[in-house]
């Protein structure tokens, strides 16, 4: 009874090929067909490539290439290897020697290959199944938790969002109202003899049209970023902020802008007037 590598070597003898032209045809390497004719299993990288090249190998040689790996399997695989692939059935071989060969071959394509065996589909389904449900049951899992991150992260930045603006809203309002009060300024006026007095506020509001002081009246406090002052001569004390300023003696009208950064005396012809 031929072997595997005999059969090869045989029917590519016969068809006049050099192992050169088949390693063009397949692209298998001339070493490892040398291999396969001389059954030298070891030579190749593993069962798997042994049989995806006798395959190949036998089929340019027009041989039935199911039944030479279906032998190889018989005669070289563990049956546990076995069980992990589809069973082919076993052709019938007929004659001996170098017309053994061809005798193989053409058993084998009357007889035809068999497909799985019906246990094996069986375990493949099983096992199809479980995959789908265990990928099935991870992605579940996978989406409630997504959603669940998703919610509570969005419910996170709304409420950060809402203290932040609360937070900035509060200072802003707290920075507006402080810087509004130290830029206001407190005046009041008090007479020593009588005096004319014309004193604007802030965007021109007059708060004493133009009266005349006696002595020891005093002004009420008035409040305003920016105040204009007349005085009619010298005689009258300041006070603003609550301390006393001085007035510059003078026989004529004096005229001050005051403001939180201080007060500055206005010429005589751009005094304020209040009429």
């Amino acid at each position: 009874m031929p072997e595997i590598g005999e059969t090869l070597r045989d029917a590519r003898m016969r068809a006049r090929i050099d192992v050169s032209e088949i390693e063009a045809k397949t692209k298998i390497r001339a070493k490892y067909l040398r291999a396969l004719e001389n059954e030298e299993w070891s030579l190749l990288p593993g069962p798997t490539f042994v049989k995806s090249f006798l395959r190949t190998y036998a089929e340019a040689l027009g041989l039935d290439g199911k039944a030479l790996v279906e032998e190889y399997r018989l005669n070289n695989e563990n049956p546990s290897d076995a069980l992990l692939e589809p069973i082919v059935s076993r052709p019938e071989r007929t004659g001996r020697g170098r017309s053994g060969g061809a005798g193989r071959a053409g058993g084998a394509r009357a007889g035809g290959g068999g497909g799985p065996s019906r246990g094996y589909l069986a375990i493949v389904g099983v096992v199809v199944l479980l995959i789908v449900l265990l990928v099935v049951g991870l992605i579940g899992k996978g989406g409630g938790s997504s959603s669940s991150s998703k919610t509570a992260g969005q419910s996170s930045s709304k409420s950060i969002k809402k203290t932040s603006k609360t937070h900035v809203g509060k200072h802003a309002k707290g920075t507006s109202s402080t810087r509004l009060k130290s830029s206001v300024v407190a005046l009041s006026l008090r007479a020593t003899a009588p005096v004319y007095v014309c004193l604007i506020g802030d965007k021109g509001h007059v708060r004493i049209p133009g009266e005349e002081l006696q002595a020891g009246a005093s002004t009420s406090t008035y409040h305003s970023r920016h105040f204009l002052v007349t005085l009619g001569n010298s005689s009258v004390k300041m006070f603003v902020d609550g301390h006393e300023r001085p007035v510059a003696s003078s026989s004529q009208a004096v005229g001050y802008s005051i403001t939180k950064a201080g007060r500055t005396r206005l010429a005589l012809g751009s005094l304020p007037t209040c009429k």
